[in-house]
């Protein structure tokens, strides 16, 4: 018995395999995904079990390439011992709106509601609800459950999730939701398992090619850099973050339309347009050229600064951590945040933040730093098999 978590985007399908025990999900057995799924790509499975690692080109096929990465799925499932039956399967949804606050069961009715929601996040969610629907046309006697990146920032408060705009607009659901939310829930519960003061005020930092902070008090969200959309906040891989909108209308007046403004924000921008070489921050960190150090600065002033931002909110701060691509890998860039907040008493052991490369949940912050700084790799699949085992 066990419930298989996925992540539907664009071009690649991302899974895990998570047994039940006592009615709980474990960590995942089986991790995997499939990439090239985009028209004319070359489609490749690979997943890790048993601690091997393994790869499979699939057959090219004249039909929809997803549909084939499930039957290739299905046929790898079938092939662990361990697992005698899927309870469930359990998706990442980006955006749950104003309707859900909390993990659901999928139905149509569910469905129809979330794709009214494709417009809020239009790289995300379309590719997550089609996921959603080639999953239940493969596996149809298995329950499927939505779970959504929005949910854990519900405890917001109505002063940090408004817009000053007009009463019409906020009935229509225009205001902050946050995102990053899947990877929260697990980043505090891990946190709070390894010490008592993340309790209290926390600050966390989801770095990759998206990027968000979250401040929690209590183990709730109370402040999140994300808003309305997955543009909001940090300069993320190829997203813009926060842009005056009089940027937008100026853009707007020269004769851009909707779709190149769309491409610009979500496609051309962040590190991949500062830097015109790559939207990797490890790739800029070797290239060691002046438009590539201009990124890393740009990133890293960002963060320091929506920090400054969080922390306020908490008045003041116990615990920092670090999670995402960047967040866990790299060492660098933890060094120069967390040093230009030592304002605030942070202070790291560079030798535990060297170590902290290593996919573990460990403190790095030294002994006599007022705060504590944790580097904690998220596993937001454990998070939505958790979520569905409650659920099923």
């Amino acid at each position: 018995m066990a419930i298989l978590a996925v992540n539907a985007g664009s071009s690649s399908l991302k899974f895990s395999l998570h047994p039940l025990l006592a009615g709980a999900a474990q960590r995942s057995i089986l991790n995997g995904n499939v990439e090239g799924l985009e028209p004319g790509g070359s489609a490749v499975l690979g997943w890790s079990y048993e601690g091997q690692r393994h790869s499979r080109q699939l057959p090219a096929t004249s039909g929809d390439p997803f549909e084939q990465a499930l039957r290739s799925l299905g046929e790898l499932l079938t092939s662990i011992p361990a697992v005698a039956k899927l309870d469930a399967i359990a998706h990442r949804v980006v955006h749950g709106g104003q309707d859900f606050s909390a993990s659901v069961r999928v139905t149509d009715e569910v469905l129809a509601q979330l794709t009214q929601l494709n417009s809020l996040a239009p790289l995300h969610q379309p590719q997550n609800l089609k996921g959603v629907r080639a999953f239940q046309k493969a596996f149809p006697a298995t329950p499927q459950v939505a779970c959504f990146d929005t949910a854990y920032h519900a405890t917001l408060t109505e002063a940090d999730y408004s817009f000053a705009l007009t009463q019409e607009l906020a009935a229509q659901g225009v205001r902050r939701y946050g995102f990053h939310g899947l990877s929260y829930q697990y980043v505090i519960g891990a946190l709070q398992q390894h010490s008592e003061r993340a309790s209290g005020r926390v600050l966390m930092a989801h770095l990759g090619n998206g990027a968000s902070l979250c401040a929690a008090q209590a183990g709730r969200s109370c402040a999140t850099t994300m808003g309305f959309s997955t543009l909001d906040g940090l300069v993320m891989g190829t997203r813009s973050g926060t842009l005056d909108v009089g940027v937008l209308l100026y853009l707007m007046e020269q004769g851009w339309d909707h779709a190149r403004l769309q491409t610009l924000l979500y496609k051309q921008s962040g590190l991949l347009g500062v830097s015109g070489i790559s939207a990797d921050m490890r790739t800029l960190r070797a290239d060691g050229s002046a438009a590539a150090q201009r990124a890393i600065e740009l990133f890293t002033h960002r963060v320091v600064r929506e920090s400054g931002a969080m922390v306020a909110c908490l008045g003041g701060l116990d615990v920092l951590s670090f999670s995402g691509g960047i967040g866990e890998h790299d060492a660098a860039l933890r060094a120069d945040v967390c040093q230009r907040l030592s304002w605030l008493g942070v202070a790291i052991d560079p030798e535990l933040n060297a170590q902290a490369t290593r996919d573990q949940e460990m403190a790095i912050h030294s002994a006599e730093s007022a705060v504590q700084v944790w580097v904690i790799p998220t596993d937001e699949g454990l998070v939505v098999a958790r979520e569905a085992a409650r659920l099923i």
